[in-house]
């Protein structure tokens, strides 16, 4: 029987240790962690220090109980990851078998080779309890701040929605972008460019500054018709490009969306496997250092392929003061090893993690830069052409991205230029872009809010909520005045482009903004930018073990429970940003565009009145700030009578939570992408047929006792109303009888309990 037992985090990181550890250890996972929090409740005892009731995970019981079995005659070390999350990890495992975190064995490293498992095993620490601490803070934070101010937006909001101290921040960050761009006021402006020819070759410039009307642009265009074009200066100097530092974990992310269009979780999961494969180091860090080692293997690697002159040894400083994840920054664990992982994807983000950290041991770029200033005989204005050589590539070697050369004619001072062309089109200021996944990363790291290993799980948490979608706009064409002289002759045309389109980009939905405002007006430093990196730099203090994580979460709590009581004071009108859009002609009554329970609506009438406000969707496409009264009262003429089926009943179109539909007696048939208002009475009675034609292939058998066979998205099913039984993909459902029927679903599992939403009084 092995003398050592090894935990680690997951199978992959044990299978890989298991080959460098010899016959006296025994390597086991846990599977992440073991235990946490429990799901439902606060589990925090706030009187008596915060302190929170962990409790073993239920789907990990079994795990802790071989662990318990495998370590009693066995020495444990704890090698899960050297960050909080995995000194969170051992400590749990610490207290669920019963071990002392101060005595147990705890053995670290940024890569999993031989080498580094070998010096992590001659140089064991312990449980780190600083870091704990650190870890105790966060869990026990988010967990308040979740569970005391999720229950207040279900109530004024919508149920099911939730509130994050990091995630809140982020929908803030998002909506506000969204805002600017929707306020922002487009101003035109024209960019000129020249076209000369010298020798049979062209030589391209452009004015530097641009004409902010047509006039202005139009009187120099008419200049130069009859001006004559000269060099003024040239200026040549030298340039270079240096080479990034290597990839942190925010950087990688940015730049696998960028060059190799991953999403931040997709690159996570990637350099995860990686990681354990043994093929990069540790994957979380806020560090861009080198390990010595590496350097030097980097150099033997740059001198022995590309030679000597290609090498330029450097050490990165890293610009956050506060890193503290792992000590090092995401590299090759061998850089003689240009090409792996197990598929395409880990192959492509392996590639880019090995270019970018060779390159940055690499020489920087030389290249030659050249301005040309071109005068204008009758005008003030210069025209500037620029030109750039690459003499020497460095690390663009490896590392790619360089510009192609621009090459200028030769030219000499006072030499004069024949004009082929000139063009002054019409451009327009743009709005700051939106979100990409990669530009939130770096937003929030450049804030500090955060830690870069939280970011993929804060990207997916705030579109799984319904907060953001991730989605591509298609844009609008909008047309552009164009000056072109050519031959003496100066023609004015116009021409287009698309604006507004945007691709795989962070768009807020309307129960975001509610949310983000609502946060803003009754808890604003949960939403503070200010207050969430402060906090960062606390839990920092705390691992540090400069603060005491019961005193930092008791300050903070004393501050914020007295919110929730006056955030429960707001009425639903208030949250429900009710804009007043007109008057209707016919009945009087005011009609709004508010938020509702499930998203954006149209209210004829008031709340407070005897008689009921009647309900519409909002049209297609618009929001509670633009609807307009034309567009509002058309939409209280749904329901529409569309006709009538073949049989004579009456069809109905309308537009609902799940957008629009016809409705038959009792029968809701969706009709995207029909507009409700248009659909002929045909097209609803070829999608009604189609409706019912697949309601009858649903139906596999139906039985005396109300037990029905059906088909369902999945495959066949059995159901009584209450319980759905599956069928084994090897079973013909036509040949299971009741008496199977009733057996099968006798064993399924109960469905759960639906959530009921409780009464609100406000």
């Amino acid at each position: 029987m092995p003398k050592n037992l090894v935990i680690v985090e997951s199978p992959a990181k044990a299978k890989t240790i298991a080959k460098y550890l010899g016959k006296d250890y025994e390597v086991k996972s846990s599977f992440g962690h073991i235990r946490d929090l429990p799901k439902k409740g606060l589990s925090i005892d706030i009187e008596h220090g915060f302190k929170p009731d962990y409790q073993i995970s239920p789907d990990k019981k079994r795990v802790v109980s071989e662990l318990k079995s495998a370590a009693k005659n066995a020495e444990v070390w704890l090698a899960s990851d050297e960050d909080r999350e995995g000194e969170a990890i051992a400590w749990h495992l610490t207290q669920a078998m019963k071990l002392d975190p101060k005595n147990t064995k705890r053995i670290v490293f940024h890569e999993i080779t031989k080498p580094a498992i070998e010096q992590a095993v001659k140089n064991p620490r312990t449980v780190d309890l600083k870091l704990v601490d650190s870890y105790q803070a966060r869990r026990v934070l988010d967990r308040l701040v979740g569970y005391e101010i999720s229950p207040v937006l279900w109530r004024k909001v919508r149920p099911g929605l939730s509130a994050g101290r990091v995630q809140s921040v982020a929908v803030r960050l998002i909506v506000e972008r969204e805002r600017e761009i929707q306020a922002f006021a487009t101003t035109s402006s024209f960019k000129v460019t020249a076209l000369f020819t010298i020798d049979n070759t062209e030589l391209k410039a452009e004015l530097p500054d641009k004409f902010s009307t047509l006039e202005a642009t139009r009187a120099f265009i008419e200049a130069a018709q009859t001006a004559t074009f000269a060099v003024a200066a040239i200026d040549q100097k030298p340039g270079t490009r240096n080479p990034s530092a290597p990839f942190t974990t925010s950087t990688l992310q940015q730049t696998a969306a960028q060059r190799l269009g991953f999403s931040v979780r997709q690159t996570m999961t990637l350099a995860q496997r990686l990681y354990e494969a043994g093929h990069i180091t540790y994957m979380r860090t806020d560090s861009t250092i080198m390990s010595g080692l590496a350097i030097n293997a980097a150099e033997s690697y740059i001198k022995e392929v590309f030679g000597v002159s290609y090498h330029t040894r450097r050490q990165y400083q890293t610009k956050n003061e506060n890193a503290q994840e792992a000590h090092e920054a995401i590299r090759p664990t061998d850089f003689r090893r240009t090409n792996l992982g197990s598929d395409a994807q880990e192959k492509k983000l392996y590639q880019l993690i090995w270019q970018r950290a060779l390159a940055s041991q690499m020489s920087p770029a030389q290249v030659e830069k050249t301005d040309v200033t071109i005068a204008v005989s009758n005008r003030s204005e210069q025209l500037i052409a620029k030109g750039e050589i690459l003499k020497f590539d460095g690390f663009l070697k490896v590392y790619g991205g360089g510009k192609d050369d621009t090459i200028l004619p030769p030219l000499s001072i006072g030499q004069t230029l024949n004009l082929a062309s000139m063009t002054a089109l019409e451009t327009f200021s743009r709005p700051p872009a939106r979100y990409s996944e990669a530009a939130l990363v770096k937003r929030m790291e450049e804030l500090g809010i955060g830690r870069p290993s939280t970011y993929a799980s804060i990207i997916s948490t705030i579109q799984t909520r319904g907060y953001v979608e991730k989605t591509s706009l298609e844009g609008a064409e909008r047309q552009l005045r164009q000056l072109t002289l050519e031959h003496g002759a100066i023609q004015e045309n116009n021409t287009s482009e698309i604006t507004g389109a945007d691709t795989n980009k962070l768009v807020p939905t309307p129960v975001a903004e509610v949310t983000t405002d609502f946060l803003l007006k009754y808890f604003p430093n949960i939403v503070d930018y200010d207050f969430t990196a402060d906090t960062e730099n606390k839990l920092d203090y705390i691992a540090d073990g400069k603060e005491e994580w019961e005193k930092m979460i008791r300050l903070f709590y004393d501050g914020f429970h007295p919110l929730i009581d006056e955030a429960n004071e707001a009425s639903r009108k208030e949250v429900s940003q009710a804009r007043l859009v007109g008057q209707d002609p016919k009945s009087g009554q005011p009609i709004y565009a508010r938020f509702g329970r499930y998203g954006p609506v149209l209210q004829r009438g008031e709340v407070e009145s005897e008689e009921k406000p009647d309900f519409a969707p909002l049209p297609e496409g618009e929001k509670i700030e633009t609807v307009t009264l034309d567009q509002a009262l058309s939409m209280f003429k749904l329901p529409r009578t569309v006709g009538a089926t073949a049989d004579g009943q009456q069809i109905k179109a309308n537009i609902g939570r799940f957008g629009p539909y016809i409705q038959v007696g009792k029968t809701f048939v969706s009709i995207k992408p029909h507009d409700p208002m248009k659909i002929t009475e045909d097209e609803a009675r070829e999608l009604y047929e189609a409706k019912l034609e697949k309601d009858r292939n649903r139906i596999i058998a139906t039985f005396p006792s109300g037990i029905q066979i059906l088909n369902g998205p999945y495959g066949p099913y059995i159901s009584d109303g209450k319980k759905n039984a599956r069928i084994a993909k090897e079973t013909d459902p036509k040949n299971i009888s009741e008496k199977d029927a009733k057996g099968l679903l006798a064993k399924a599992p109960s469905r759960p309990r639906r959530f009921r939403r409780r009464k609100s009084t406000s």
